[in-house]
């Protein structure tokens, strides 16, 4: 990967749908080449998936909340994070280290709404513990990084 992909990833960053004549006039390559390029960083699994990001906000999804959540043993992870993905709030899941095991991202519409999915993780076999954060004021969420230094 040279510096001319990192300028293509970075131009299908700030928008997954730009064309391919708009990334070549950035990079200053040929149309082809630039869709060349998109194919190998696709088919090298470098580009996993191309997506949307909306205002949680437009869903009512007012509330950002991160839990942290420790089990009895370490050994349960698996088996938690496998419940815990099927929950649809629940948007990013982390082992993490430190004096607990996971890091939940999760967004939701209420107080009321959190309690519930609180209580359902709580009652998830071999939780020991839980701590909760809601998010006053979000100032960066990126997806991915791509520094170019």
């Amino acid at each position: 990967m040279d510096n001319i992909d990192i300028r293509i990833l970075q131009c299908l960053k700030e928008n997954s749908r730009m064309s391919a004549s708009a990334i070549s006039r950035v990079v200053n390559l040929s149309i082809s080449s630039v869709t060349e390029r998109i194919k190998k960083l696709e088919s090298s699994g470098t580009i996993k998936q191309y997506t949307i990001v909306v205002d949680n906000k437009k869903f009512g999804n007012n509330a950002i909340v991160f839990m942290q959540v420790g089990l009895d043993h370490p050994k349960h992870g698996d088996a938690f994070a496998a419940k815990v993905v099927e929950i649809p709030h629940v948007v990013s899941c982390n082992y993490v280290t430190g004096e607990y095991d996971f890091m939940l991202k999760i967004i939701t519409d209420s107080p009321e709404s959190l309690e519930r999915i609180h209580r359902r993780i709580k009652n998830f076999d071999h939780v020991a513990s839980t701590k909760t954060y809601f998010v006053l004021g979000q100032h960066k969420d990126d997806i991915s990084l791509i520094i170019d230094e």
